[in-house]
């Protein structure tokens, strides 16, 4: 299934680095606003330690890890929804995105200029989230001057849907415009049904990203807690990314160079790594698992995917035609060792249409179509 995240923030917060670190992927990078024109995609596969660990017991042909994609979006600056810098186009872009990793400079660097002279995270923050929640705003006010037409259509189905979105959309407006994004506001299963087809930018989850130069990546500087407090209060989580470091890394040739490389700097895993695991993790994602002779592969499934929803993510015909799903979970596997193991184990079962697939499953799935 498609994953996405937009990689958003201020002008040289690092956004194009960190995303050039991130995917190998060319974008330009430069000491100046709006050096980025239009949004850089990159494919970037997921961290998953299991899937090493299950491909050193099957010995595909080849291991395919799952993937996110990252979306690298221009600097948006205050006065973005009206136009201001590159306009509200990249607005447009975010829309698009399933959740948004914005990044916060939390680093000094007299060479690298602050698009307003200073660097202020809490500041920062602050004019970006009431750039997208004024966005959002500019939607609610559209909709509620075509509702009322709806609210007299002789279709029922229009009419009944109007009712319900007029009263959420009310909330809305008064709560956009102050600010405040739209994720924050209490709203039931319900009413974000309701609104789904807005598809409002602030009501996607984000990740606050941490920029810090490398001293910051053992202990939290004065501009990273100021990060925290802003993102205890949104309910959101952060991380610490060196974005020079992560450059660095990245330009290294092989798995064994990165691996020393980080030993020497005392981390366990690459910024960017762990990136990726909190951007799949913040949308509820997990992760199951194919293992053969030809390829070991990891796939995306929502929590709560019973068996037949997850063999659609491999191919539709594999939930139309779904008979039944060999199951056994990798730490069996892992404890062990080998597959035929598993099955004297007894941990092999046989599970059908209202089985709900767990984290770590991994599965063959019968069919017939």
């Amino acid at each position: 299934m498609a994953v996405n995240c937009g990689i958003v923030g201020l002008p040289n917060v690092g956004k194009s680095t960190i995303f050039q670190a991130l995917t190998s992927a060319p974008a330009e990078a430069a000491n100046y606003p709006f050096c980025t024109i239009e949004p850089n995609v990159g494919i970037v596969a997921v961290s998953d330690d299991r899937l090493d660990e299950i491909t050193k017991r099957i010995t595909p042909q080849k291991t395919i890890p799952t993937a996110i994609e990252f979306v690298d979006i221009a600097g948006l600056v205050k006065g973005a929804s009206k136009g201001e810098g590159l306009g509200n186009q990249f607005l447009g872009h975010i829309r698009q995105v399933n959740a948004i990793a914005h990044v916060v400079r939390c680093f000094v660097d007299t060479e690298v200029v602050h698009v307003n002279g200073k660097v202020d995270p809490a500041d920062d923050i602050i004019t970006i989230n009431y750039e997208l929640a004024l966005a959002d705003l500019e939607v609610v006010e559209k909709k509620l001057t075509t509702l009322p037409k709806s609210l007299k259509s002789q279709n029922k189905e229009i009419s009944t849907k109007a009712k319900v979105q007029l009263p959420i959309l009310e909330r809305l407006k008064g709560h956009l415009e102050e600010g405040n994004p739209v994720r924050n506001l209490e709203l039931t299963e319900d009413d974000v049904e309701a609104i789904k087809e807005f598809n409002f930018i602030t009501l996607k989850p984000v990740l606050y990203l941490c920029n810090v130069d490398e001293d910051g990546l053992t202990e939290d500087n004065d501009h990273v807690k100021k990060v925290k407090e802003v993102a205890a209060e949104d309910g959101s989580k952060v991380i610490k990314i060196c974005g020079k470091l992560e450059s660095e890394i990245s330009a290294l040739e092989t798995e064994d160079e990165r691996a020393e490389f980080l030993e020497a700097a005392g981390l366990e895993k690459s910024g960017l790594q762990i990136l990726t695991r909190e951007a799949y993790d913040l949308l509820g994602l997990k992760t199951y698992f194919t293992a053969g002779e030809k390829e070991v592969r990891a796939w995306t499934f929502k929590l709560g995917y019973k068996a037949p929803q997850a063999a659609g993510i491999i191919h539709t015909d594999f939930e139309r035609g779904f008979i039944k799903a060999e199951i056994y979970h990798c730490e069996d596997l892992f404890t062990l060792g080998t597959e035929q193991k598993v099955k004297e184990a007894g941990k092999l079962r046989i599970e059908g249409k209202e089985y709900v697939v767990k984290d770590g499953d991994i599965i063959h799935f019968r069919f017939n179509v």
